[in-house]
């Protein structure tokens, strides 16, 4: 009996390796040391900083991985891991660096796998940090053939005078939203009951307006925001705050910007909610308060700006092909999220 018989494919697993590095080479910043192969990844700090501080995140896909395998479609949920970590690296104001994944799967399937390191590949290129390195792990009996689950990391770099921990958020500053991508990669348990226990299937069109199935609309990938916000603070936009709305959408995320005793107030009809969304809550019988709960609802990341600010932070982003809206302002309070009640 050898290893292979017990359902790892140790020849596979390097065949793979190869597969897929000049992909990973084509992430490299000028700070990469080595290569892949090797038992870590080595990268050196870039200059040019007083006191560098670096920041950490890490995050995974969740159950969206479940309707990528049915629809075995796999070339944007890599995308999604990226955008899930380097978003929230990014509301320190920080910049990533590089990105490491783990990558688990019953028995390794080329083809399939080297279409998530593709998406990987291509979200790290959308961030502009290198995908230093990686593990692929073959877990026959833990996973169902055609199953992987995917975690990543990623590490940013700040200079500590421009790092934002909170302290610099004030009392009438504005909550400028950034429209997100749709889903992105946060309530598809709730998303596959919907749909499970409905009569549509995730090859069927749900919208006279949009040609796509509703599948198709589901992997719409997680949106990058590192390049455009990087960019907005070397161009001397003052932002005091940002947040990434990830799961728990605005009520549970936007408050984690905030200093202490504030609150922000927001107006749930100061933007467009998209379609996919009332579609959810319509088929469903999804509440307003659980969706906004659940959902980013059509927002995908919020900077908190001065006033004198606001106007000039959304033709920025706007020019960036990135709708942007002023949604409600910081005001005195306990650390809650107002607005959303009165909309519900």
């Amino acid at each position: 009996m050898d290893y292979r018989e017990a359902g790892v494919d140790v020849e596979a697993g390097r065949a793979f390796v190869e597969k897929i590095r000049n992909l990973v080479r084509s992430t490299y910043r000028p700070e990469v040391i080595g290569g892949l192969g090797g038992f870590s990844g080595c990268f050196e700090l870039p200059g040019g900083f007083k006191e560098p501080v670096l920041v950490s995140g890490t995050d995974g896909v969740g159950t969206k991985l479940k309707l990528a395998q049915v629809l075995n479609c796999h070339h944007t949920v890599g995308i999604d891991l990226v955008a899930m970590c380097v978003n929230d690296v990014l509301t320190a104001g920080a910049e990533p660096l590089f990105f490491l994944d783990y990558l688990a799967t019953g028995k390794l399937q080329s083809e399939q796998l080297a279409a998530v390191v593709t998406g990987i590949g291509a979200g790290c290129k959308i961030a502009g940090c290198a995908l230093l390195g990686g593990e692929t792990a073959e877990m026959p009996g833990f996973y169902q053939s055609g199953e992987y689950d995917l975690a990543g990391f990623c590490v940013g770099i700040v200079e500590k005078s421009r790092m934002l921990d909170r302290s610099q958020v004030k009392i009438g500053d504005k909550a400028i939203a950034l429209a997100s991508d749709g889903i992105h990669s946060n309530g598809f348990s709730l998303v596959r009951k919907i749909v499970d226990e409905s009569k549509y299937d995730w090859t069927s069109h749900v919208s006279e307006q949009d040609t796509r199935s509703l599948g198709e609309i589901l992997l719409t990938p997680t949106r990058i925001y590192v390049k455009p916000v990087l960019a907005a603070l070397a161009k001397g936009l003052e932002i005091h705050g940002m947040a990434h709305i990830t799961g728990g959408g605005l009520p549970e995320n936007l408050p984690r910007c905030l200093g202490e005793n504030q609150s922000v107030r927001v107006d749930c009809h100061s933007w467009t909610i998209p379609p996919i969304f009332k579609w959810l809550a319509e088929v469903g019988n999804v509440s307003n308060l659980v969706m906004f709960d659940t959902f980013n609802m059509g927002i995908g990341f919020v900077l908190l700006v001065p006033p004198t600010q606001a106007t000039q932070t959304i033709s920025w982003f706007n020019s960036q092909e990135i709708a942007a809206y002023e949604i409600g302002e910081v005001i005195a309070g306990m650390g809650t999220l107002e607005g959303i009640a009165e909309f519900c």
